[in-house]
This record gives structure tokens, C-alpha cells and sequence, in this order.
């Protein structure tokens, strides 16, 4: 053999070498990857062969499946009141993908889930039937907020404080999932991007806004914890209006008329005093607010519901006079809804926060659940003694103070009213806050709740937390407590 066909030879085999090396790789350790990835068809082809599982409320399933005159995707998605579960369920679309509960349990719900199938069906390779997934939703709850919130731009939340079951979560402006779920449905899906309300957006989960008042009782419960005043009925040495640390600026109350000096803690939250809040901050220090935010559930990176929630903030690296503006849940503080919530959950549980989560089982298509999520799973935040003061200070702001509208005939209902600046120098409209907590003793039943009115079109002088958020909050409450 001469050396011109020598070479040609090996690198003949070099080159089929590599080609197996490389079917090889492809085989053994890409063929996942490959299966998995968003722009295989044959996965949507695949999903969409057979009708989905079910995502159910209170025992009843508020989606399903409509077969289509398509060949490949023979069966598409769609929802029972799809406008009023929008922010649980997300939606499953044959062309834009799954969110939320849609997307977190596909595998459940279109029954590739390995834990559906049975070992004759590994043999005949035959497809296990879709499994569910089972909410914690209450449907008066959830139907309360959301025609309270009408077309207000905004979200509410409500919770079991023993169980921490998210019972009611709404965003609006919300959508029909519906209209989205096809192949042919893009016009609908760009007015969806177009719409400046963003309804496609969970307000509940995904946005933190200033929490302002409202953030006053994680302030009042730092005071506390840390023994900078005894109760919530000790005298502060508050000086009314009160001057940023280290500046000029006077940081005025919103009633001039309030008796604010020196005020207790419960009169302060009863007026909501800016002056009281921000000098506890300040003389607090940002590490010890902090401390206690962060018990509560500010800065958690991975608050999953099972949807992850976007982080509520508590800053750092303040000096006195931004710090003091924390204490008022403005500078740099976000909250969203599920984080208000669960500060107000832990104060009517005794100082626990339990994990909230809207999902108590996934199962099987024969109901065997394939896995639950244990209700009262808690961590301390605060001692019994603190959060029973300031439920007994929340009880007199619904009572006799800025959060009247919460009140409900025959319960405990003890709230906090919030107003928080928006835009520079407050230019835009604010947002209007309420978290509370209502129980009825007689039943047992509690209930907490947190409410955000973005805008309801609303002059500005009528956008307070007592006025548009706080009536929301009631509703919801009243329909939990079953009134």
C-alpha cells in the first residue's frame, strides 16, 4: 500500500471515529437536552395528543380540554371562569408555552410524570392518564376580591394564619387563558403584551411596590422585640413633626390634627403616625429592622407558592435619614401582596409564620395522591407577647382609627391602612395599602389578608388604604369567615 492511500485510510476511520464518538454522545448524554428543549415540537405534539389533566378548586376543576380540528395538536386548553383564576392557574398555550401552576406541574398534567405510570405500562409503553393538581383556593374568596377589585389596577391576597393555605389570589386587570391557548391566537396574545395594565401579570406574586404604612408594623414589631419600648401602650419620645437625622427636611404627619407627639405605638398606628415610625427606625438602626423584615420573609429569595414570589426588600447601607424614611415603608422598601399578607399571618398565629402555598396535593389520575403539601409548617418571628400586642393595636386602627371600612359585624378584625408614595417627588398617583387579619372566635375560622390598589382612577385626594383597599380586604374576609 502506498503512503498516499495509507493516509487517506486512517483518516477515513478517523473521520467515521468520530462520528460515532460523537451518535454516541448525542445519544447517551444529549438526548435529554434535546428532548427537553422548548423549540422541540414533537414535546408539543406530545402534550397536546390527549386532553390535560385538571388544576381543581374545592373539588371541582376550573380547566379542561377541547379537542381541535388539528391533526398533530388534537386537544387544547381550556378554563371555567378563566378570568377570575388567571393568577393561580397561568395559562397552557399549544404556541407561548405554561406559567404558574400550568407550567410548574406539566409533567402532572399532560402525564409524562414518572410517578404516574404503572410498571405494564413501562412494558407496552402505553401513555399513564394525567394526574391533577389540587388548590387550597376558596371560590367565595377568590370571587370576593376579585369583584371587589372591580377594574381597579391592583392584587389581593388572603391566608389561613394557622395553615398558611393561600385562600384567595387575584391580579387584576386579569385575561381568559383561554383566548391564548391555541395556535392561531395571536392577535389576542399581542394586545395581551400591548395593554399597558399588563394583565398578564401576577400583581400578587411577581410585584413589589412601596408598602408604606403597612411596613409600620414590622417597624412597631421591631420596637418591640428589641426593647426600645415595653408596650404598645408606653409613651415614645417622638417629636412631632419629626427632622430627618443629619438634614432639614421635616417629616410631617398626614393628620397635622393627630395627637402624634411622643405618641404609644397604638396610637401611633391608630393614626398612623409618620414621626412615631420613622425616629423608631432610625433609632433602631437599619441592621435591627432588617433582622426582623427578614423574619417575616423580606429579602427571601425563593418564596415559592409553588409560583416563586418576587423578593420583598429591605435595603441596607443606609444612612439615618433613609433609614428613618424605611420606617414609613418608603427610600427602598418593596412589598408585594403575598409578603403583606403573611406579616399580618404571623401577628394573628402568635408570632408563627406558617409556609404559605396554594397547592395541598397533586395525585394521580385515580385521585392516590402522588404528593402533599402538609398545612402548619411555621417558624417563630416575633414572641407571643408582641404579636399579641399588636393585634390588640390593629383591632383599635379598625376600630376607632384609619382602617373603619374593615370592620365586620360580630368578628376580631384588627388591620393596617397604608398610602405609599409613587414617582419622583410623588408625582404619579400613590398606591393604596391594607393588610389585616379578621377571626371569628365563635367557629374558629381566621383569616388574613393584604390588598394593593394600584389605581382605581381615583382623584388624588381620594386614594387612601382605608377608602380603596381596605373595603376589598373586607369582602374577602367576610367571605372566609362565611358571612
Amino acid at each position: 500500500m502506498n503512503k498516499t492511500i495509507r493516509r487517506a485510510s486512517v483518516f477515513c476511520l478517523l473521520m467515521v471515529l468520530a462520528l460515532l464518538v460523537r451518535a454516541t454522545w448525542v445519544q447517551a448524554y444529549e438526548a435529554r437536552a434535546l428532548a427537553d428543549d422548548e423549540h422541540n415540537r414533537r414535546n408539543t405534539i406530545a402534550r397536546y395528543a390527549h386532553p390535560l389533566g385538571d388544576i381543581i378548586v374545592a373539588g371541582s376543576p376550573v380547566t379542561g380540554s377541547k379537542e381541535t380540528q388539528d391533526d398533530d395538536l388534537r386537544y387544547k386548553r381550556t378554563y371555567t371562569d378563566g378570568e377570575l383564576y388567571a393568577s393561580v392557574t397561568g395559562y397552557s398555550s399549544q404556541a407561548y408555552g405554561a406559567t404558574q401552576l400550568e407550567g410548574i406541574y406539566g409533567e402532572v398534567l399532560d402525564g409524562t410524570d414518572t410517578r404516574l405510570g404503572s410498571p405494564a405500562d413501562l412494558l407496552t409503553g402505553k401513555r399513564p392518564d394525567p394526574g391533577a393538581v389540587v388548590t387550597t383556593i376558596d371560590p367565595k374568596v377568590q370571587k370576593a376580591a376579585f369583584e371587589a377589585l372591580g377594574d381597579d389596577r391592583g392584587a389581593a391576597v388572603a391566608m389561613d394564619p394557622e395553615t398558611g393555605r393561600i385562600l384567595g389570589m387575584v391580579s387584576t386587570p386579569s385575561y381568559d387563558p383561554s383566548t391564548v391557548s391555541g395556535t392561531s391566537d395571536g392577535d389576542a396574545w399581542q394586545a395581551l403584551l400591548d395593554d399597558e395594565d399588563k394583565p398578564l401579570l401576577n400583581r400578587a406574586l411577581r410585584q413589589p411596590l412601596p408598602p408604606g404604612s403597612t411596613f409600620k408594623l414590622v417597624v412597631a414589631a421591631a420596637a418591640l422585640e428589641n426593647g426600645l419600648y415595653g408596650s404598645v401602650d408606653e409613651p415614645t419620645e417622638s417629636p412631632a413633626p419629626y427632622t430627618l437625622p443629619g438634614t432639614r427636611t421635616v417629616l410631617a404627619n398626614e393628620n397635622a390634627s393627630a395627637p402624634c407627639e411622643d405618641a404609644t405605638l397604638r396610637t401611633a398606628l391608630k393614626y398612623s403616625c409618620n414621626n412615631v415610625f420613622a425616629k423608631a427606625a432610625a433609632d433602631l438602626g437599619q441592621e435591627k429592622v432588617k433582622e426582623t423584615a427578614d423574619a417575616f420573609g423580606f429579602d427571601t429569595g425563593k418564596l415559592d407558592v409553588p409560583v416563586r414570589a418576587a423578593t420583598s426588600v429591605y435595603p441596607t447601607g443606609m444612612d439615618d435619614a433613609q433609614t428613618a424614611l424605611t420606617g414609613i415603608g418608603q427610600f427602598e422598601v418593596t412589598a408585594t401582596p403575598m409578603q403583606m399578607a403573611m406579616v399580618s399571618a404571623a401577628l394573628a398565629n402568635g408570632g408563627e409564620l406558617a409556609a404559605p402555598h396554594m397547592v395541598s396535593e397533586v395525585t394521580g389520575s385515580g385521585g392516590a395522591a402522588l404528593r402533599t403539601y402538609e398545612d402548619g409548617d411555621t417558624e417563630r418571628v416575633v414572641s407571643p407577647s408582641t404579636a399579641e400586642q399588636l393585634r390588640s393595636a390593629m383591632v383599635t386602627v379598625v376600630q376607632e382609627g384609619t382602617g373603619t371600612n374593615a370592620r365586620i359585624d360580630g368578628a376580631e378584625v384588627g388591620g393596617k391602612t397604608g398610602t405609599a408614595q409613587n414617582g419622583v417627588d410623588n408625582g404619579n398617583t400613590p398606591y393604596a395599602w391594607f393588610t389585616s387579619y379578621a377571626k371569628d372566635d365563635t367557629t374558629g375560622k381566621q383569616v388574613a389578608v393584604a390588598v394593593v390598589v394600584e389605581d382605581s382612577g381615583a382623584a388624588r385626594s381620594e386614594v387612601s388604604g382605608n377608602g380603596l383597599a381596605a373595603p376589598v380586604a373586607q369582602k374577602m374576609m367576610a367571605a372566609a369567615l362565611g358571612r
